[in-house]
């Protein structure tokens, strides 16, 4: 594995950073060294926000990503920042419900998911975050879709939990979506 570097990026309410916390979490409970680290943008919530994650098997040297391996990204302006950002040969994961813009990069691969869409048709328009989450997981294999689902129970806070199933199916249905794509 040696490490994977991976932001996620939207707008603030997106969901973005509990992404990213739960991917360390599934991280942490693989035995993998992880970091994660939240920005936010000035703004309260329509703001940007993003978070880098890096998961290794061996001591991660330092916690900043200049071109990670995979962006994750759930708005246009999220995608117009980091996918000329994204390493060659790295794998950009695009929210196709509110991001109509294709990238022309032949250097990436590109998991376009209807991530808006497929969270609203199952109940709950702000669950895209688990959708794209799933397809990441799916995509790069770094950990595996059960340890995040157990996560997401042991994480999920009181107020939310009547999302844990929904969010169990957002995830596996992000992960079908991807496995279709890169089959």
């Amino acid at each position: 594995m040696a490490q994977v570097e991976v932001i996620i990026s939207g707008f603030g309410g997106q969901g973005a950073l509990f992404a990213g916390q739960l991917l360390a979490y599934a991280g942490i409970a693989e035995n993998l060294r992880v970091t994660w680290i939240p920005s936010y943008g000035p703004e309260m919530r329509g703001g940007t926000a993003n978070c880098t994650v890096i998961l290794s098997d061996e001591e991660i040297g330092a916690p900043i990503i200049r071109h990670p391996d995979v962006a994750v990204v759930l708005n246009l302006p999220s995608m117009e920042k980091y996918e000329r950002a994204v390493k060659s040969g790295g794998l950009l994961i695009v929210n196709e419900s509110l991001v109509s813009l294709r990238s022309d990069r032949e250097d990436l691969r590109v998991v376009y998911v209807p991530a808006s869409e497929t969270a609203t048709e199952l109940g709950n328009p702000r669950m895209a975050n688990l959708v794209l989450l799933g397809a990441l997981i799916r995509a790069t294999g770094i950990v595996t879709v059960e340890t995040v689902v157990s996560e997401l129970g042991k994480h999920i806070s009181e107020r939310h939990r009547k999302w844990l199933e929904p969010n169990k199916v957002a995830l596996r249905k992000g992960a079908e979506m991807a496995a279709v794509q890169l089959a």
